[in-house]
Order: C-alpha cells, then sequence, then structure tokens
C-alpha cells in the first residue's frame, strides 16, 4: 500500500448490520492471550490491500513483506499465528473492516492521519514515508508542475491522490484500483508518470530499470498498524512488540531484509 490516504467516513450503517451478522466476520467471543479479545482464537487477523511491496505481497502463494513480518513479531509475542485477510482499502481506512469484525489489526503501509485516527486507534509509528514521483526513464518530469496537460495516475484512496488533487493543476488525473495497476501504466505509457509512496515505488524501480523515481515530496508521512476505536489491550501489545523489535535489532533485520538498507535514523 501508499500512504494511503484519508477518506471521510462513509454512512454504510445498514450493510454493516447486515455484514455484522454474518459468523465469518463476528467475533467468537474467546479471550486471548493476556485477555485480548480476537476475532478468531488461536490467530491474529491482519487486514491488508495487496499488491503493495515491499510492505505486502503475494509470493509462491504466500503473502510475504515488511508489514507481515513486523505483524509476525506481534503474533510471536501472542503465542498465536497471523492470517492475512486481502480487502478493499476503503473497507480498512474508514474503519469499517473493524466495525464488522474482520480483522484485529491492519497492516497496509498506511499513513496515521487525522481522518482515520477518528475511526480507528493507531499503534506508534513505524515508518516514515513521503510520496514520490514515478516515470519512464528519460522523461524530464521532476515536479507534478511538469505534468500539466499531461497524466497523472494516482492509486484510490490515497495519500498520493490528495496530495495530486491539491497540486495538480493543469494535470489530468487518472485514478487506479490499486497499486498494480497504477504501476503498470506507467511502465506501459498509459500515463506520463504516478504518484504513491516513495517505498513501493523504490522497490518497483529494481525490478524494473526502465522506470525512475524522478521526485519526491516532503510530505512527512508515517505509517501506523490499526486497531479497532479503544481497543487498548491489542495497541499496547503491538507498541510493545515493536519498541523491542527496535531496542533488539529485530526491526533493522527486517528493514534490511526488504529495503537493502538500514533506516535512516
Amino acid at each position: 500500500m501508499s500512504a494511503r490516504s484519508a477518506l471521510p467516513v462513509i454512512a454504510v450503517a445498514t450493510a454493516v448490520v447486515v455484514l455484522a451478522g454474518c459468523s465469518s466476520t463476528k467475533s467468537d467471543g474467546k479471550k486471548g492471550p493476556g485477555g485480548l479479545e480476537l476475532v478468531s482464537s488461536g490467530t491474529l487477523k491482519t487486514c491488508t490491500h495487496l499488491p503493495y511491496a515491499p510492505f505486502q505481497v503475494k509470493k509462491d502463494g504466500k503473502v510475504v513483506g515488511f508489514d507481515v513480518d513486523l505483524v509476525d513479531l506481534v503474533a510471536k509475542d501472542l503465542g498465536v499465528k497471523q492470517e492475512i485477510v486481502n480487502t478493499p482499502f476503503e473497507g480498512i481506512e474508514t474503519g469499517q473492516d473493524f466495525t464488522i469484525r474482520k480483522c484485529d489489526l491492519a497492516a497496509a503501509g498506511m499513513t496515521i492521519t487525522a481522518a482515520r485516527d477518528k475511526v480507528m486507534d493507531f499503534s506508534d509509528p513505524y515508518f516514515n514515508a513521503t510520496q514520490a514521483l514515478l516515470t519512464k526513464k528519460g522523461k524530464p518530469v521532476k515536479k507534478i508542475e511538469d505534468l500539466k496537460g499531461k497524466k497523472l495516475g494516482y492509486q484510490k484512496a490515497t495519500t498520493g491522490g490528495i496530495y495530486a488533487k491539491d497540486h495538480g493543476k493543469g494535470v489530468e488525473l487518472v485514478e487506479f484500483e490499486d497499486l498494480g495497476l497504477l504501476l503498470t501504466a506507467v511502465k506501459s505509457g498509459q500515463v506520463d508518470a504516478g504518484i504513491n509512496d516513495n517505498g513501493v515505488l523504490f522497490d518497483y524501480v529494481k525490478q524494473n530499470p526502465d522506470t525512475k523515481v524522478t521526485a519526491e515530496f516532503n510530505t512527512g508521512e508515517h505509517y501506523g498498524i490499526g486497531v479497532r476505536t479503544g481497543n487498548d489491550a491489542l495497541r499496547k501489545k503491538i507498541n510493545a512488540a515493536l519498541k523491542k523489535a527496535k531496542s533488539d535489532g529485530s526491526y533493522d533485520r527486517i528493514y534490511k531484509k526488504w529495503f537493502g538498507t538500514t533506516p535512516q535514523s
């Protein structure tokens, strides 16, 4: 995912009532380790939206990535197994997936924003991000203003989309449902550039040398792991796991595994 954005909460009360009645999305009411109530006993269900390499991506039939490895640390401390739930990002960022008990937490390369903080609670920040531009190599695009009269692609429901709308005067904006479609559009020339989080774009360029990250914008974003509003028990467990990982070197090891370098201090 991309600094996936902050959309207003949509009134979906009727749909929520219907979905909440389904046994597949309903909490089994059983307490997990430390008195935590999990959606399904014995598992820690993580909502995410694929693909969002290197944070979450399916390889050889298994979902792997930076976020996955971090949440595995939380699951290990709780004595349970992590289960990935691939779901549309809108359901995550509006808090609906927590309301219908689809998952226990959301780890989706998700930027902490004021709007999202109203519909869920966040862990401590665990990753610094900013927006960036991706183009085919050789295109003279250094800023959004260079795209006037041209096409700029963005991923639906992301902070990249918000940034493009705020700064893309005279630019033709094209929305894509997910990151994979956006990246393909840039590579195929369907759009002249794409905007998304710098982490995922730099990862893409490694495997696609005919593309290039031509600009970054200092948006000062921070990713957080989301939980249902008021679920302080789980939020505190996540924060404790993140703090431990940063102190014992696990965080740096996982970071280097997925980004090829250690995080800048």
